[in-house]
Parts: C-alpha cells; sequence; structure tokens
C-alpha cells in the first residue's frame, strides 16, 4: 500500500481547499460538509454573527481539526518521500491544524507572545523532514493577520442575508486576494501598493469596511524580541474630505512647509508621511475632491512619491490608501469633475457595500445588535420596542433610504421618544389624501405600464387610475 493513499489524498485535498478558501463564501460551509459527512453538523448556510451568541462555537471547525491532526500523525513518517505535490498538501493542512491549536491563544494574547516559542517548535515538528516554503516567524505573522482580519469583518458586518456575506467575503478578498497561496508567498508584502476604493450609498457602512481592511494588514513578526511592530490600530487615520476645505485637505494629505502659506510658521508633516509601511490613510467622501489635489494623489499612486506643500523635497508614501465615495464616478467623470486616470488608478481593488433594502431579512438581528449597543442590559427589551414600532408605523416594505445610519437613528428615537419620523414619511404627511392617491397610482403604474394591473394592484377601477395618471 503507497504511504499515501487516494482516500488520505482527497482528504488532504478538501482540508486544503477549505482553508485557502475564503470562509465567508457558502462555498466553505459545503466543503465543511463534504469533509465531515454524517458527522457535519448543519448551521447556518453562512458565517455570520449570532447576536444571542457573539462567541459561538462552531463545533466543525474543530472535528475537522482534530480529525487532521490524526491524519497527518498518520502520514508524517512517510512524507519526506512524497511528491512534491503531497508535500504541499501536507502543509497546508499543517497550517490550519496549528492554526486551530493555537487560535484561542493568538486572541487572548494581549501582546505577549511568548509561546511563539512553542508553536516554532510545532511548526519543526510537521515540517522538519522536509523543506518548508515558509519560515516560522512568517506563518505565525500570517495566523496573526487571518485572526484580525477574520474578528474585524466577523464582528464589524453582520446579517445572514446574502448580500452581507457577500460584502464580507468581498472585503476578505480585498485583504488576501482571492488566491491565499500567492498572498502566503508573495503579496503579503506588497498589498499597500493597491489602493482600494469603497462605493456605495450614504450609511452603508463604508467607513466600517474601510477599518476592516486597514486593521488587518500583515504585520512582520520579530522572532528575537517576541513582538510585532504595533497593534494596528495606530495604523489608520481618516479624513474626510467633504468637512476640510481643499487647502486644507492638501496639508492634511501632504503636509506644508514653513511659509507656504499665512498661518504656517513651522514645517508640518502630513499624514501621507507620518504613515508607517504597515498603515493606512482612508479618504471619506472622495468625490468632493478637488481636481488639483486628484492629479497629487495620482501620483502619489503611480510613484509612491510626493511633495509637502511649499517644498521642493521629495517624501514618499509607504502605506495603503483607501478611499470612499456615495458619488456616481462614472457620471462624475463624464461631468468633467472627476479625472479618469485618477478612477482606474483607484479601481483595481473596488468594494461596493448594498443598501439596508436589499439586506430586510436581516433587519430583526440588525435591530437587536444595535439596540444592545445603544442600551447596554436593557437593549433586548429596547429592540422589541422598536421592532413593534417599525412593524406596525413603518411596514415590512420601508426601504431604509439612509441605511444603516437612519436605522440606528430609529432605535435612538425609540428609546428616548418611543417613536420616529422618518423624513419620507414626514414629507407624504404633508400631502392631502387626494393626492396621496395621485402619487400612489403613479408609482405603480411606473412599474406596471398597464391601466389594468395598476388598478388591480391598488383596488381602485381602472377608470380612476387613467384620470389620476393623466391629470
Amino acid at each position: 500500500m503507497p504511504p499515501i493513499t487516494t482516500k488520505d489524498r482527497t482528504l488532504l485535498s478538501a482540508i486544503s481547499r477549505m482553508s485557502f478558501g475564503n470562509p465567508f463564501l457558502p462555498e466553505r460551509i459545503e466543503l465543511e460538509r463534504q469533509i465531515l459527512r454524517r458527522d457535519f453538523i448543519k448551521g447556518e448556510p453562512v458565517w455570520s454573527i449570532n447576536v444571542d451568541a457573539p462567541e459561538a462555537d462552531r463545533e466543525n471547525v474543530w472535528t475537522i481539526a482534530a480529525r487532521a491532526d490524526a491524519l497527518l500523525d498518520h502520514l508524517r513518517p512517510h512524507i519526506a518521500a512524497a511528491t512534491p505535490e503531497d508535500r504541499s498538501l501536507y502543509e497546508d493542512v499543517a497550517l490550519h491544524v496549528l492554526y486551530q491549536r493555537y487560535y484561542l491563544r493568538i486572541v487572548s494574547a494581549n501582546g505577549n507572545w511568548k509561546f511563539y516559542k512553542e508553536f516554532a517548535v510545532d511548526w519543526q515538528h510537521y515540517t522538519g523532514t522536509f523543506a518548508a516554503r515558509d519560515s516560522a516567524p512568517h506563518v505565525f505573522a500570517l495566523y496573526h493577520q487571518i485572526q484580525r482580519a477574520f474578528h474585524n469583518i466577523y464582528a464589524n458586518i453582520i446579517g445572514n442575508s446574502m448580500p452581507s456575506a457577500r460584502l464580507r467575503a468581498s472585503v476578505w478578498q480585498s485583504i488576501f486576494t482571492h488566491d491565499m497561496h500567492r498572498y502566503r508567498r508573495t503579496l503579503y508584502s506588497r498589498m499597500g501598493d493597491f489602493a482600494t476604493l469603497i462605493t456605495g450609498p450614504s450609511g452603508s457602512g463604508k467607513e466600517l469596511v474601510a477599518r476592516a481592511i486597514a486593521l488587518s494588514r500583515y504585520l512582520p513578526f520579530d522572532a528575537t524580541r517576541l513582538a510585532f511592530p504595533t497593534d494596528g490600530e495606530s495604523y489608520f487615520h481618516a479624513i474626510n474630505i467633504a468637512a476640510l476645505s481643499p487647502a486644507l485637505v492638501e496639508s492634511e494629505l501632504f503636509g506644508h512647509a514653513r511659509g507656504a502659506f499665512t498661518g504656517a510658521v513651522g514645517d508640518r508633516r502630513g499624514w501621507l508621511e507620518e504613515c508607517p509601511a504597515h498603515g493606512s490613510v482612508f479618504l471619506d467622501e472622495l468625490g468632493e475632491l478637488d481636481a488639483s489635489i486628484q492629479v497629487k494623489l495620482l501620483r502619489v499612486i503611480e510613484t509612491r512619491t510626493f511633495q509637502p506643500v511649499g517644498s521642493t523635497t521629495t517624501r514618499r508614501f509607504q502605506g495603503k490608501l483607501i478611499a470612499a465615495t456615495n458619488r456616481d464616478l462614472a457620471a462624475e467623470m463624464q461631468a468633467g469633475r472627476f479625472r479618469e486616470d485618477f478612477y482606474y488608478r483607484l479601481c483595481s481593488d473596488q468594494i461596493v457595500t448594498p443598501p439596508l433594502r436589499d439586506q430586510l431579512n436581516d433587519l430583526h438581528d440588525l435591530i437587536r445588535y444595535m439596540a444592545r449597543r445603544v442600551a447596554g442590559e436593557e437593549g433586548d427589551m429596547l429592540a422589541a420596542e422598536v421592532q413593534q414600532y417599525v412593524s406596525t408605523q413603518l411596514g415590512a416594505t420601508y426601504q431604509w433610504p439612509g441605511n444603516y445610519r437612519e436605522l440606528e437613528q430609529c432605535v435612538r428615537n425609540v428609546l428616548i421618544r418611543k417613536s420616529y419620523r422618518p423624513v419620507a414619511m414626514a414629507t407624504k404627511s404633508a400631502m392631502s389624501a387626494d393626492e396621496l392617491v395621485t402619487s400612489r397610482c403613479r408609482e405603480v403604474f411606473r412599474e406596471t405600464r398597464s391601466y389594468a394591473e395598476t388598478a388591480r394592484k391598488l383596488g381602485l377601477n381602472w377608470r380612476t387610475v387613467k384620470a389620476r395618471i393623466a391629470d
């Protein structure tokens, strides 16, 4: 019998695909099912936070890890003589086993990384009989990054609808690309070269996405000092372009030299210069950016260099640029307000945040999540009040034009006043009943393009509908 059987290879391959795949796609759960077969415990179709048990255990994960560990012990005496392809699969599964073994210690490390020495011994145990592709410090750094990325995405982008799942998966891909093997080999040190553009309606969570990406970047591990360079939290700086004049935006980003303008009494380093190699600068409301600054930022993306205002000295940007806008940039380019060359440098990595109306199936959990955040231990009682108000006063089809920001405002309004009056409904209430009927007839007719179908949907006579629309 060969040291690695077809059955062994099939299991190694499945665990490798699961481990290196995107954890937020339904395919991940399907791979768990294929690996465990009858032992698979059915749960949610995608990885999403459970509002009632945010730290809920995933028994399937631990069962797979135990099964994989036993398989590695069985194969280890034979792996040195295996083919390169089999050794590669074995190494992938060893990476998975060790990540699960050290996951809880990584989560609770709080800056104390002394257990790395134990990890290095374990890594040598699994790979000592052949030349592993990765050093132990690099693998440890990847584990730290994966844990942070999973937490930042899982805890901040909630909901079990497919739009929510696709957004989580898209953010994961922005951090690691679609090919985790390639990322592990080379791209981990180059992701700062790619700017990320986040688009979507106002209030749909674009800054949450930006923070998740920025705080999940690769940080190298120093095995001598047993330390990472930072906790990552201080490596994120956001600039709201709409809140500042073009001159202030330019100074905030690029810095300035003494005497560059009235009031510039000394040299000042901008955020592009302050940003370290593993940091990120986030430009919110990018669509408001002045054309002259677009030109300067285009140079930053292309050459990684810039000059402070009033200076001829060239400085270097080492970090990652993340930008967000709720504007239609295609329309802005057509109108001549946004540079095409700048756009095409930004959109190599693009994420679209969905509106809340696409996630109404998640509304119940979202309300509970926000209510607990707003009211603490009173959150569940507040959530019930909000649910009742939304159901009776707004209705299941309310579209939430203000997205998550509006939903949170609704939760706060109900907490304080036990009511919420959306702007859209306040506008409608100013209309007479006659005007409302006419408006509704026209709205439905635009969808159906039929007097008869409009009349049927609204329970009106078709002649009445025609008269309202023709009026």
